[in-house]
């Protein structure tokens, strides 16, 4: 028998891990670019992700983020402007890249409620995938990638057709997330105009394919 607890907003399954309260779908924010400053700080230059849309620098991948100096920068940051969803999201990143989910979730969250369109589609795919370790959820992950395609973020245009197509929904409750075929191809027809890349075009045209089928 599954026992699940909730101890300090955080849920503790059967399994011990800790899965984060998720944040309420009703609580997200449309987000808007001008409410936030966009002024370049040293969080910025050490961790934007190269494929966010709102990012004001130019990007580092992974592979070459300096976790200890960012978490600094970022903290620095955050605490100068603690509503920006950008430099949340940023900071959320390092603390993830470092293995430290637990302690970026309050800055995941702050990003979250403000819809930045980066943090619904990576937080979308961390519920998804449980990347973080914790028990995955497809269902809310879901609606988090549609929304992120909503706001215009090329992952989510592509990534929820492709989630959607592949069956991992199929156990959700309806309306977790919203499925509606007509979206879905505005969403691929939206990343069609976004992309000149041969692999993406590929995956969208094979993706059209397979919402023109005819229901089963």
């Amino acid at each position: 028998m599954s026992v699940v607890l909730t101890i300090a907003g955080m849920v503790l399954t059967g399994g011990l891990q800790l899965a984060p309260q998720p944040v309420n779908l009703n609580e997200i924010a449309a987000y808007q670019r001008d409410a936030f400053n966009r002024d370049i700080t040293r969080c910025d230059e050490l961790a934007s992700h190269p494929d966010d849309p709102e990012r004001v620098a130019e990007g580092i991948p992974q592979s070459a983020v300096d976790i200890d100096a960012g978490l600094t920068a970022c903290h620095e940051a955050v605490e100068a402007d603690p509503s920006n969803p950008r430099l949340n999201y940023q900071l959320a990143r390092l603390y993830g890249y470092a293995g430290r989910h637990g302690e970026g979730d309050t800055y995941r969250d702050a990003a979250l409620r403000a819809g930045y369109p980066q943090s619904l589609f990576v937080i979308g795919y961390i519920r998804i995938t449980g990347w973080d370790g914790r028990p995955a959820d497809p269902c809310y992950g879901g609606e988090l990638v549609r929304r992120s395609a909503m706001a215009g973020r090329l992952a989510g245009l592509i990534g929820f057709p492709h989630y959607a197509v592949s069956g991992i929904f199929e156990a959700c409750p309806p309306g977790l997330p919203v499925i509606d075929p007509a979206q879905m191809r505005g969403f691929l027809q939206a990343a069609r105009s976004q992309t000149t890349d041969f692999y993406r075009l590929a995956l969208i045209e094979q993706l059209e394919a397979r919402l023109s089928e005819p229901a089963p």
